[in-house]
């Protein structure tokens, strides 16, 4: 099963969000597992290093990084993917680029936060405690 993991769920761990933490880091385990084939756009890692290296610091950042390189597949942002973010009406551009991105990876869900904002599209959208589930069932 491939996945396209959203800057938010990420985020999750690095920045030990209350309520949100125990949730994708199962998601993470399960990366580290091999249970499925995760990625996170090149767009969005250099979000979650910036946004990360404000709590973490620049070297913390940096290795949260390139571990998450080792659990997930980085996925290339096109002009392509600019091209066609930038011609969908969606509210939030980012999450544009993320649908556009995933859909050139034919995956076959995002795994988010924030499943109202891709609504419109066809890919469908999990929260990180959905995905488990999914993939728990297919498991057995």
């Amino acid at each position: 099963m491939t996945v396209l993991i959203d800057t938010n769920v990420v985020l999750d761990v690095l920045l030990n969000n209350a309520g949100l933490v125990a949730g994708s880091r199962a998601l993470l385990d399960l990366a580290e597992k091999r249970q499925f084939i995760g990625y996170i756009s090149a767009s969005a890692i250099t979000d979650i290093f910036y946004i990360s290296r404000k709590k973490l610091g620049k070297k913390t950042a940096r290795e949260a990084i390139k571990h998450l390189m080792n659990i997930y597949y980085p996925a290339t942002v096109t002009d392509k993917d600019i091209y066609k973010a930038l011609d969908m009406t969606w509210d939030d551009f980012e999450d544009s680029v993320q649908f556009s991105v995933g859909e050139g990876l034919s995956v076959e869900y995002i795994v988010t936060r924030n499943t109202q904002d891709f609504s419109s599209g066809h890919i469908p959208t999990v929260t990180p405690e959905q995905f488990i589930k999914i993939i728990t069932d297919t498991t057995k």
